[in-house]
Order: structure tokens, then C-alpha cells, then sequence
């Protein structure tokens, strides 16, 4: 299969690689740095693209004949390449976890015969995948509740967090109000609310905060309690809503002297340096699902858990690891035909087929990333 790649960085470039191994993939990354494109000569991938996504007429061109396109560019750049893949009636798997309603490309994607799969990272993702299964195992779900973070193995002040993916993309979950659900009705809260402490046997105390991590889920399974929760090391939060309250993360221009600044954008590569990875430069994921409802008819709480490092021999990171697998192994179960309906469909939906489920799980494995799962009624 002519697979095509969109977006280089650390999960993308985990991505293409993980494709390029598979007998019969030629795999075409295409980002607009020049610098991520150079990084892929002497690798296993086929070839590289210049492509600048919102341009409308070079996406389209860059699409071309590929037949998969995974889109593994910053949000807010997602929903447009999401948009032109459909509409090419190209098969799709996405990380990209923009603001958009993926779910409203829905009729377009049946119409054109494609499959697309979206949010097929760790977060969202894996933790909906797991939901998905086991929402058809239990007689009924009451309460889902996900943790999720990227940490740096080694803390270093002031922030203790290592950027693993676009400083941006980390912005938009301090600032973007998390929606869940109470009571089996919507509830808005501000991001960086709702602090707790949670002890992970392998890791420590952390803290965890809400984020707009549902999405899909919010529409997708009546389940009345959902919430997500982003970890960090404890005291990142309150730094974080500091910068946020004084205006630091604000997309209104402002004037310095005598020029305009977006102080987001200086923010973020403020940031981009001082997140800039320290020490050994090594990073781990941590990821718990709870899950409480009705199974076989008796009251049973189910807790997965994920722990994943960095990998020194290859030097990819445990977020793009957890993150770059799962989106590939969600592409393997459209190029082996495991997983082919037209139509958008977050992981979630992708977990009540039990087959495609094992299939991800298998291929997870195979990377030596394990789910840990405890069940007590």
C-alpha cells in the first residue's frame, strides 16, 4: 500500500518508520521543514515530500495516488488534512486531535468509501479503544475515568515536564475549557481545575488535573460519569494556570514596544526551550483507565494500567512510542483488512469489534508496550 505520511516530528517519524518495516508499505513522509525531511535519508522510508498543508493545492497534490494518509501534523492543522482525505476517498488514520467534530465527516467518508480512523494515538486512543471493549463485555458502565501524561524521568525545575510533542498542542490542553460528564449530562470546567493527587506504583504521586481529552466519547457512549485527567508532576498545574491567568497563553495581539506579539506564540517558544529535554533526556508515559459498572451481573471495577519508558537503543521517546504504535497499529487493521467500514470512527467504536481490538493489543506487544488490567468486584 502507498501509504503517506503527513508530519515528520517525533510521533510521526515514530510513525513512518514502524509503516516502512511492513513487506509491501511505501511509506512518503511529507512536512514542510526541510530539517525533519533530511532526518529520514538512510532510513527505511521510501521517500520524502515539501508539503505546506494549508495550501489547499499542494495537500491535494501531495495526496496524489496514495492510497492511506495518516495525518500526523499540530491540531490545528488536523481538521484540513482530515477534510481533503476524505474527499479524495483516501483511506486515513489521524492523531492530529484538533478542536473539530471529527464525527461530522461521518456521511462524507461513507459516501467516498472511506475508512477513517481518528484519534488513534494513546490519548485520545488507546484509552478509548480499551473503553470501547469492554462497553460491550459489561452488562452496563457507570463511571469511566482516564489518566494520562508524558513526564520526564529526571525532574528539573521549574516546569518537571519535557515537551514530547508540539509546545502548541500542550497550550491548547492548559487552555481549552475540559467538557465531561456528571450525572449523564455535559459539564464544562476550566482546564487546570479539579487538582488531585494519584500514587502510581511504578512512578510516584502525581497530580491530575481535567483536560478536554473526552472528545468523541461524549457522543459516542452513554455512559453517565466520564472525566479525564492529565498528569504531571505535582505543582506543574499551578504554574501553568499562573502563566494562564496573567496572559501569557492569550491569542490577542498586544503591543511591545511598538510592534504586535501574539503572547501565545512567544509563550510557546519560551517554553519549547525551557522544556527542551534535560538530563538523560529520557521520558515515561503513564496511563490508568477505570472503569465501574455491571459484569455478569455483579458490581466490578476494572483498572488498566500502562507504564512505557524511553527506548535508548532506537531514541524514540515512551509518548511517541505509546502515541506513533497505536496510530500504526490502527493503520494495519485497515491495510490488512481488519477494520474496513466506511464511515469516522473514533477508537472507541473500533474496540467493540473484538478481533481489531487483539489485533492493536498484538501489535502493541510486539513493541513490548503491555496493559496491565486488574478486575475486583
Amino acid at each position: 500500500m502507498k501509504i503517506l505520511v503527513l508530519g515528520g516530528g517525533l510521533v510521526g517519524r515514530t510513525i513512518a518508520l514502524d509503516l516502512s518495516l511492513d513487506e509491501g508499505s511505501e511509506v512518503t513522509v511529507g512536512d514542510l521543514d526541510p530539517a525533519v525531511l533530511e532526518g529520514f535519508d538512510g532510513t527505511t522510508v521510501n521517500k520524502t515530500l515539501s508539503v505546506d498543508v494549508t495550501d489547499t493545492a499542494a495537500l491535494d497534490n501531495a495526496i496524489g495516488d496514495h492510497e492511506l494518509i495518516v495525518c500526523a501534523v499540530p491540531g490545528h492543522l488536523g481538521h484540513a488534512v482530515i477534510v481533503a482525505a476524505i474527499n479524495a476517498g483516501r483511506q486515513l488514520v489521524d492523531i492530529s486531535f484538533g478542536e473539530e467534530d471529527p464525527l461530522a465527516l461521518h456521511d462524507v467518508a461513507v459516501k467516498n468509501g472511506v475508512t477513517a480512523i481518528v484519534d488513534a494515538g494513546i490519548s485520545p486512543g488507546l484509552a478509548n479503544l480499551i473503553l470501547g471493549r469492554f462497553y460491550k463485555e459489561y452488562d452496563s458502565i457507570d463511571r469511566f475515568i482516564h489518566f494520562v501524561g508524558g513526564l520526564p524521568e529526571e525532574r528539573h525545575w521549574p516546569f518537571e515536564y519535557m515537551s514530547v510533542f508540539s509546545p502548541i498542542d500542550v497550550i491548547e490542553e492548559y487552555t481549552r475549557p475540559a467538557r465531561m460528564k456528571s450525572g449523564g449530562k455535559l459539564v464544562v470546567r476550566p482546564a487546570l481545575s479539579d487538582v488531585e493527587l494519584v500514587d502510581f506504583p511504578l512512578v510516584g504521586t502525581l497530580e491530575a488535573f481535567s483536560t478536554d481529552g473526552l472528545r468523541t466519547l461524549l457522543t459516542t457512549l452513554p455512559i453517565p460519569y466520564m472525566k479525564e485527567k492529565t498528569l504531571r508532576y505535582p505543582g506543574h498545574a499551578d504554574r501553568m494556570r499562573m502563566l494562564l491567568q496573567t496572559g501569557f497563553f492569550s491569542t490577542d495581539p498586544i503591543e511591545v514596544g511598538g510592534q504586535q506579539i501574539i503572547p501565545r506564540e512567544v509563550t510557546a517558544e519560551l517554553l519549547f526551550r525551557a522544556w527542551a529535554p534535560k538530563g538523560n533526556g529520557r521520558d515515561l508515559a503513564v496511563m490508568r483507565v477505570e472503569i465501574e459498572g455491571v459484569l455478569g451481573g455483579k458490581e466490578v471495577k476494572t483498572t488498566v494500567d500502562l507504564y512505557d519508558g524511553y527506548d535508548q537503543q532506537t531514541g524514540t521517546t515512551a509518548m511517541a512510542r505509546t502515541t506513533g504504535f497505536t496510530c500504526s497499529a490502527s493503520a494495519r487493521l485497515i491495510i490488512n483488512g481488519t477494520f474496513t467500514k466506511p464511515g469516522v470512527y473514533p477508537l472507541e467504536l473500533v474496540g467493540f469489534d473484538e478481533t481489531a481490538y487483539q489485533a492493536v493489543l498484538n501489535d502493541l506487544s510486539q513493541r513490548d508496550i503491555f496493559l496491565q488490567i486488574q478486575q475486583q468486584s
